[in-house]
């Protein structure tokens, strides 16, 4: 595994593009926060983040170059979970949706907003992040750092 340089207690992976790769990374990341303690809630609210980051990805956007999307995720000095999804990009931004009541989809991030302290998208055309920060206790950080990014070489295939 590929550990992020420079960036305390984080993790990145390279998953497939293509479903089984969600799970596969939301096991990982699951018995990555158990190991480290944290509170089975911030655990369960953290997959459901990865899995709908990942889905999204899947669904509306390209892989990177080596064919896959790089999913990562810190624990920050500021008491906050990082989880990043990077993806090759696509024909529109990630945004949130107003979906009908009967819509199939649509819902993934407002499903995030309502879990994370903050959360946003970076990039450019060829390449798409979009993280969340969960608080890794119950009281939220007063401020998150909106431009705290990994910092990392490569992450290791899934």
């Amino acid at each position: 595994m590929v550990v992020a340089r420079g960036v305390p207690d984080s993790e990145a992976v390279l998953v497939p593009h293509a479903s089984v790769g969600v799970g596969a990374a939301r096991h990982r990341l699951i018995a990555d926060l158990t190991d480290r303690g944290l509170p089975a809630v911030l655990v369960d609210d953290a997959a459901l983040v990865l899995s709908e980051l990942l889905s999204n990805a899947l669904k509306h956007a390209h892989a990177l170059p080596s064919g896959s999307v790089r999913a990562a995720w810190a624990v920050r000095p500021d008491d906050l979970l990082a989880i990043e999804v990077t993806d090759g990009g696509g024909p529109t931004r990630p945004r949130q949706a107003s979906p009908s009541l009967t819509a199939r989809g649509g819902r993934g991030l407002s499903i995030i907003d309502a879990l994370a302290a903050d959360w946003g998208v970076r990039g450019s055309v060829d390449e798409v992040t979009v993280w969340a920060l969960l608080p890794t206790c119950r009281e939220e950080a007063e401020e998150p750092a909106e431009n705290w990014e990994f910092d990392f070489d490569a992450a290791e295939p899934l």
